[in-house]
C-alpha cells in the first residue's frame, strides 16, 4: 500500500546528509607504490560518493515500488493519493509501512554497507602495495 514511503523518507534524509558532507569534504590523494619501485597517485573514494550509492539505491527502489503501487491502483493521482486512507484501512497501511517498508530500507542499507566494506577493502589492498593486492605476502 505505502511501503515505498519508508525507503523514500530515508532517501530524502541521506540526500541532505550527502550534500552536507560533500560540502565539507576534501579530496584525499594517496601514493601507491608499484612493484618496479615507482609511485602513482590515486584519489580515495570520498564518503559522500559512497553515500551517493545508497541514495541511488533508495531512490531507484522507491520509484520502482511507487510505480508498482500505481500500476495496481493503490496510489491514485488525487487526494488523499493512497486508496488505503480513502477506504479506511489506515491501520493496515501503517502496519505494512512498519513491517515491509522498514525491512526493505534496512536490507538496502545493509547491502550498501557491504558495498562500502568491499570498496574499502579494495582501497586498503591497493594502498598497501601490489604484492598484497595480488594476494601474496609483503
Amino acid at each position: 500500500m505505502a511501503c515505498f514511503i519508508v525507503p523514500a523518507a530515508e532517501a530524502v534524509i541521506t540526500t541532505a546528509v550527502t550534500k552536507i558532507i560533500k560540502s565539507k569534504e576534501k579530496e584525499e590523494v594517496i601514493r601507491i607504490s608499484l612493484s618496479d619501485g615507482h609511485f602513482e597517485e590515486a584519489v580515495k573514494t570520498p564518503f559522500s560518493t559512497k553515500l551517493g550509492w545508497l541514495n541511488k539505491m533508495l531512490w531507484g527502489g522507491s520509484a520502482l515500488l511507487a510505480f508498482e503501487h500505481i500500476w495496481h491502483g493503490e496510489v491514485v493521482p488525487y487526494f488523499p493519493f493512497l486508496t488505503a486512507i480513502e477506504n479506511g484501512e489506515t491501520s493496515g497501511m501503517l502496519a505494512e509501512m512498519g513491517s515491509a517498508g522498514v525491512l526493505m530500507a534496512v536490507i538496502v542499507t545493509a547491502v550498501w554497507g557491504g558495498m562500502v566494506a568491499v570498496s574499502s577493502l579494495i582501497e586498503k589492498r591497493a594502498i598497501s602495495g601490489p604484492e598484497t593486492a595480488k594476494g601474496g605476502a609483503r
